[in-house]
């Protein structure tokens, strides 16, 4: 869904403590110096007329699972480098339909089917290609014939070859680097004298000749999620009820993509920064009441320091495609149902429209050792989307 009144404004979403983090920008924030992973206090100070809004990442996971089942049906093979970014070969489509206006077709089947926005790179080599998207941005498409790539990135900025980052920059700049067609005019024993085994890699790619391998799609075998706690903590109940949510989240996702796991762990960073992880295994499941209490269980057993702890995080492992398995003595019709309407409801109007009370807020944390009782879980309706 579409929020109108962010549409032409400055954008940040991400956290919104002074720990957050910018996991995303609009165009309109970036001529302020404002970039992704950037610092959440140091963003607004650049650019504090921005609209801070928290990410969600169950619509974000949901529209990726769209794009990425669209790509997977088109083409034979590719690589998704992250939920938002896909490379696809299209090696041999120029004998049949041409490659650019295969892909053009398959940018306008994206955009028709999903309503996002896309752009794409198109060129004989991933960096460049990876490049070229980069500046056909916003919601654009851009071709590099063959022959073309190192003319292409001669007058970008250095900045634009992928690798080079903040503390990279530096260096190049102190050299009098600024430009890509500097790197182009260098010889290699250069870059790699002050780069080292990273400066022939920055100079392959300045000259367009590095190519690396696309890593084919396969599924993913782990899904996971982390809190990092504005203020650091030793709350027990907040710790529980947190961790709770986790799980909860994890489980729906599961059931969502029709897989189970096999392996649950629990992981704790104190204030220290010392991080401890504890894992456990269990028969293959995606129901709540046979993950949940194990969850917490771990978190139970993992917290023993008494420290205030900064983050904590759930991770399920050892993911197969399948359906939960009904338990014949313990499983119940009403709970099955009961699963069955809270994942429909989550389904239509949001991760966040139902959740378990524990999740929520303290109230039945005496239970949470046994969640259920015999009975099915207490559900609150938490908001519409």
């Amino acid at each position: 869904m579409i929020d109108s009144r962010l549409l032409k404004r400055p954008l940040l979403v991400g956290g919104t403590g002074d720990r957050g983090v910018v996991a995303a920008c609009s165009y309109e924030t970036r001529r302020f110096g404002v970039h992704s992973g950037m610092p959440m206090k140091l963003a607004r100070r650049l650019c504090p007329e921005a609209v801070v809004i928290r990410g969600n990442a169950s619509i974000y996971t949901k529209q990726s699972h769209l794009v990425t089942e669209i790509i997977r049906e088109k083409v034979p093979v590719f690589e998704k480098a992250s939920v938002d970014e896909f490379y696809a070969d299209l090696t041999g489509m120029d004998t049949f339909f041409g490659s650019y206006k295969y892909a053009s077709e398959l940018r306008e089947t994206i955009i028709r089917e999903t309503g996002l926005p896309i752009s794409f790179g198109l060129s004989a080599n991933k960096i460049v290609s990876k490049v070229a998207t980069g500046e056909a941005k916003p919601n654009n498409q851009l071709q590099i014939d063959h022959g073309f790539e190192k003319s292409f990135l001669a007058p970008l900025s250095i900045r634009k070859i992928p690798s080079v980052g903040e503390k990279t920059y530096q260096i190049l700049r102190n050299l009098g680097v600024d430009k890509v067609s500097v790197v182009q005019q260098m010889p290699v024993e250069m870059m790699i004298s002050a780069l080292g085994k990273n400066g022939r890699t920055i100079w392959e790619r300045a000259n367009g000749t590095d190519n690396p391998p696309l890593i084919p799609f396969h599924e993913r075998k782990s899904i996971s999620t982390e809190r990092t706690f504005t203020k650091d903590t030793i709350d027990v109940v907040k710790l529980r009820t947190t961790v709770f949510a986790m799980a909860e989240s994890l489980a729906y996702q599961l059931r969502r993509g029709d897989k189970l796991t096999a392996c649950i762990s629990v992981k704790i960073r104190y204030s220290d920064f010392n991080t401890y992880t504890k894992q456990l295994k269990i028969p293959f499941s995606s129901a709540d009441h046979v993950l949940i209490p194990k969850v917490l269980d771990l978190f139970d057993s993992l917290f023993q320091r008494r420290l205030l702890i900064r983050l904590v995080g759930v991770k399920f492992t050892d993911l197969v495609s399948g359906n939960y398995q009904i338990n014949l003595f313990d499983d119940t019709e009403e709970m099955l149902s009961l699963y069955n309407a809270m994942d429909t409801i989550r389904n239509k109007y949001g991760e966040l429209s139902i959740q378990k009370a524990g999740s929520i807020g303290a109230k039945t944390i005496g239970r949470f050792n046994n969640p259920f009782n015999g009975e099915p879980p207490i559900v609150l309706a938490h908001r519409k989307q």
